[in-house]
């Protein structure tokens, strides 16, 4: 059994208004999310974590195939002639490259470097697949790794040398199917993030300064963090033949007529699960939307010996109505563990409900819901249709999860009536966004980064 000195030690020490980054690293490491690897910069995602992306990419992967989209994959490694075809979206990449110069005791005729996105290297297969207009469009989606190296100030899930994500890339034989497809993309995040991840977002371009290398413009989705820090949640690039005419991607027309190809590329990361962490979290841990918890009820029997079958009978009776319905239901009849230390070891890893079963709920004909979000406790007959009262809590916390977020975004936003309003607001707080006017120069975007030390981080698109 664990006592209750236990239950505190592997509990979250520090509160998350006080030492935010101690807090969110705290909940990494003790709801078993990740660890931290021997190499710096590098994190090792346990089964929990893990669970997590699956559920976040089997909804994205569902959603991209319904759109036309498929699944393909890269190898890491890419030739450095490969990448110079490209300079000037690659040079911003260089600072962070791993590279392999030797196998065994041989050294390479080549460097070669560990995949830091793939547009070089999809691009110049894509040159060898399309032809004709008959093979557009092409619209491949990559599930991978990527390696940028984040040596100086890493946060799992956030900034790692290696991530998981997905990169999608498309070909079109018109710009405004590419541009069609940028916004497609964009509004299926914004989904996924909103919907399932209950974080709002705020969609609009990058500026020129910080849109990806290479691209035409950069669409995206930011959010805002409770700590006041902007968070880049997604992102969508018209490419435009900004790499088909380096990379020869073209395509004869219906009119026999040889043309450059018009080109996307989207991504999102596990960052996701960073954003979840911060945004749902409280004192006790892990807050988790049901949509994307990887146990979404948590059945907790309380007994003692003379009554330990009859609680286990309701619990397992109730555990397989939820079961049936879809519902990913964990009973937890754990005999070496208090039914105290397990209401700590939920409420630390998040799951959205949980349920109490003992023997006076029994003689009562009910059981007892406990809610993550607010603790709200629940008496639910089951004589009455429990399985439609669980699903309603469940969408109900989440929709919760997301009103709470969407407060947290309204709190950190003021409006600039001027500039020097702007500066004095900068003066004052840190963090938070800052809505302003803005002529569009670069001059003045390099001028108020120097002046207040802000960065523009969207361009909302216009109602």
């Amino acid at each position: 059994m664990k006592d209750n000195k236990e239950v505190k030690d592997i509990g979250i020490t520090v509160k998350k208004n006080h030492d935010f980054s101690e807090w969110y690293t705290q909940i990494v490491l003790k709801a078993q999310l990740a660890d931290y690897s021997p190499v710096k910069g590098f994190i090792v995602l346990r089964p929990y974590g893990y669970k997590i992306w699956e559920l976040l990419r089997e909804q994205l992967d569902k959603k991209l195939k319904e759109t036309g989209h498929e699944n393909g994959f890269l190898p890491i490694l890419i030739p450095e002639s490969l990448l110079s075809r490209e300079e000037d979206h690659f040079s911003g990449f260089i600072p962070e490259v791993f590279w392999v110069t030797q196998t065994g005791d041989n050294k390479l005729s080549e460097k070669l470097a560990i995949r830091p996105t793939s547009e070089t290297l999809a691009y110049q297969i894509f040159s060898k697949w399309i032809m004709s207009y008959r093979d557009l469009p092409l619209k491949l989606n990559f599930w991978n790794s990527a390696l940028r190296a984040e040596i100086k100030s890493t946060k799992p899930f956030i900034r790692n040398s290696e991530f998981l994500w997905q990169e999608g890339h498309t070909v079109h034989a018109e710009e405004k199917e590419a541009e069609d497809e940028v916004y497609s993309i964009l509004e299926i995040y914004k989904i996924l993030i909103e919907q399932y991840l209950s974080i709002p977002t705020i969609s609009g371009f990058k500026s020129d300064k910080e849109k990806f290398v290479g691209a035409i413009y950069t669409t995206t989705l930011e959010s805002l963090m409770p700590d006041g820090k902007a968070l880049q949640m997604a992102t969508s690039h018209h490419l435009g033949q900004n790499f088909s005419k380096p990379f020869e991607i073209k395509f004869l027309d219906n009119n026999s007529k040889q043309r450059f190809g018009w080109q996307t590329s989207w991504g999102i990361s596990w960052r996701l699960i960073g954003a979840l962490i911060m945004t749902h979290g409280d004192d006790k841990g892990l807050v988790l939307p049901p949509k994307i918890s990887p146990i979404q009820v948590v059945i907790v029997p309380i007994y003692k010996s003379k009554d330990k079958q009859e609680v286990l009978i309701q619990s397992e009776k109730i555990s397989k109505i939820l079961e049936n319905d879809g519902i990913r239901v964990y009973l937890d009849a754990r005999d070496e563990y208090t039914s105290g230390w397990k209401f700590h070891d939920w409420e630390l890893k998040g799951v959205p409900l949980r349920i109490n079963i003992g023997s006076r709920d029994i003689q009562n004909r009910q059981i007892e819901l406990v809610r993550r979000d607010n603790f709200e406790k629940l008496a639910v007959s089951v004589d009455d249709d429990v399985l439609k009262k669980i699903s309603d809590v469940l969408e109900e916390i989440q929709n919760n999860l997301l009103i709470r977020a969407k407060h947290i975004l309204d709190e950190g936003m003021v409006t600039a009536k001027d500039y020097q309003h702007l500066k004095d607001i900068f003066k004052t707080e840190a963090n938070g966004f800052v809505k302003s006017t803005w002529c569009g120069k670069l001059e003045c975007e390099e001028k108020i980064k120097e002046e207040t030390g802000a960065d523009i981080r969207v361009i909302p698109f216009k109602d």
